[in-house]
């Protein structure tokens, strides 16, 4: 199949003006700053967009875009639409995006959304591999496995570019649907990553931002692993990027790939490990000039203690993130970081709430994260519900806890969300709300729980 050719943004690169990319950049990030966002814009991802490789921002750039440039479409800044860079031209279009953006599958094939969205999946995680053009990158697809790599090849740019933007997609479809139904099709391009480690680099530099895109890539996979219920493989793809960051002397990737462990253990019911782990990602990011990062560790730590049910030292590690997580925004952030904003800081307390047995406080806390959470980013949102209905219906108010119930199924039903990990943390709700049966609304969500399809 012919790859189109990027076709270069002349309209964004006249509204950088006399500016450098890395001015300019800096300037993203404090517009991003004024209105709530985190973006870890740099003069790379300028030069991206100038080039045309990034046909259409995601969202949270996009609106970032919008505020510094007031009464601009995207279509003014020279990006093309989003339907059309995500492959739909040959299906019918969803309805906007939003609350109601990806409705439910079991439909004939030319009217699926599902099947759509899988599509989705499939072509961006493939054009995210063979945009380099390399005879490498082109052999990769998601249904054949990784292309053979010689020894003697070397690897350039645009190999390590395919890397870094297979990871922006894989993150990008994650906060849109969740892990289920991605996994498998993210594994490939880990593959070919790691194959590229073994040839031959033309420059250091070249080694340097391969050995970091492969290990946040086994971090992204392993996180699909984790969110769909795969614990041992979330513990070996972990564990592959912390060797990688070792290797490569990446503190950064060393504390992302620590961060993602200490939460894996904490799922598996390994507490002191994830206090553990926590601490070691605090050790490698003290340097790191992110005290964002360093509130996300010593949240991850603070969930450790209130899993071994240390009240007080799940206390003072939540102090500590929110003095760090209120110190701001810094250019120092990782890209990845761009989740964290304050809605996902109110839903891990209340996670360490909830882990602490202080229900109506945990509520409270999950309530103002689900309030707080951009609709866009529906696999979120439908987290922060679940956790807040399961709180509800532990604290003793299963109507409300139903309700919340009824506001995820509304995710995924409509196909929006493919997570086991939701899916599994309301059918514990649900459980719990049996005995109140007779509570308002209660029959009628188990009743249409019972009957939502689970996945396969």
């Amino acid at each position: 199949m012919a790859m189109s050719r990027a076709v270069r943004n002349p309209a964004f690169r006249q509204l950088r003006g006399q500016r450098s990319p890395g001015e300019f950049a800096a300037a993203v990030r404090r517009a991003a700053r004024e209105i709530g966002e985190q973006v870890a814009c740099d003069a790379r991802y300028i030069g991206r967009v100038e080039a045309g490789e990034i046909r259409c921002p995601n969202y949270a750039y996009e609106r970032v875009f919008l505020h510094m440039f007031p009464g601009s479409t995207l279509s003014d800044l020279g990006f093309s639409d989003r339907e059309t860079v995500r492959g739909r031209g040959a299906h019918p279009a969803p309805p906007p995006d939003g609350p109601h953006g990806h409705p439910g599958s079991g439909r004939p094939h030319g009217n699926n959304p599902s099947s759509t969205k899988n599509d989705e999946e499939s072509d961006v995680l493939r054009r995210a591999f063979m945009a380099g053009g390399s005879a490498a990158m082109a052999a990769v697809s998601l249904g054949l496995g990784p292309a053979p790599v010689t020894r003697s090849r070397h690897v350039g740019d645009a190999e390590v570019s395919a890397v870094e933007a297979a990871v922006r997609q894989i993150r990008l479809l994650d906060d849109r649907h969740g892990a289920d139904g991605l996994y498998q099709r993210a594994a490939q391009p880990l593959h070919a990553a790691y194959a590229l480690l073994d040839a031959n680099t033309a420059r250091r530099s070249a080694a340097d931002r391969l050995h970091a895109g492969a290990g946040e890539l086994a971090i992204s996979v392993g996180w699909l692993a984790h969110d769909s219920g795969r614990f041992d493989d979330a513990r070996s793809h972990y564990a592959e990027a912390l060797a990688t960051a070792r290797v490569s002397g990446d503190p950064a990737l060393e504390a992302h790939a620590f961060c993602n462990t200490a939460f894996l253990a904490r799922d598996a019911g390994r507490p002191r490990e994830a206090v553990r782990a926590a601490q070691a990602g605090e050790r490698a990011a003290k340097h790191l000039s992110s005290p964002r990062l360093l509130a996300l560790l010593t949240l991850r730590e603070a969930g450790g203690w209130a899993g071994l049910g240390d009240r007080a030292g799940c206390s003072e590690a939540l102090g500590r993130a929110k003095s760090l997580f209120v110190r701001g925004a810094s250019d120092a952030d990782p890209e990845w970081m761009t989740f964290f904003v304050e809605a996902e800081l109110e839903m891990l307390e209340a996670q360490c709430w909830s882990a602490l047995g202080d229900w109506p406080r945990a509520a409270r806390h999950a309530q103002r994260a689900a309030d707080l959470q951009d609709p866009h980013f529906a696999r979120n949102l439908a987290l922060y519900r679940a956790q807040l209905a399961d709180d509800l219906a532990r604290a003793g108010a299963p109507d409300r806890a139903a309700h919340a119930g009824h506001r995820v199924l509304d995710l995924l039903d409509r196909g929006q969300v493919q997570s086991s990990r939701i899916q599994a943390m309301l059918a514990g709700t649900a459980r719990r709300l049996l005995p109140q049966r007779r509570a308002a609304g209660v029959p009628d969500f188990l009743e249409r729980h019972a009957s939502t399809p689970r996945p396969v």
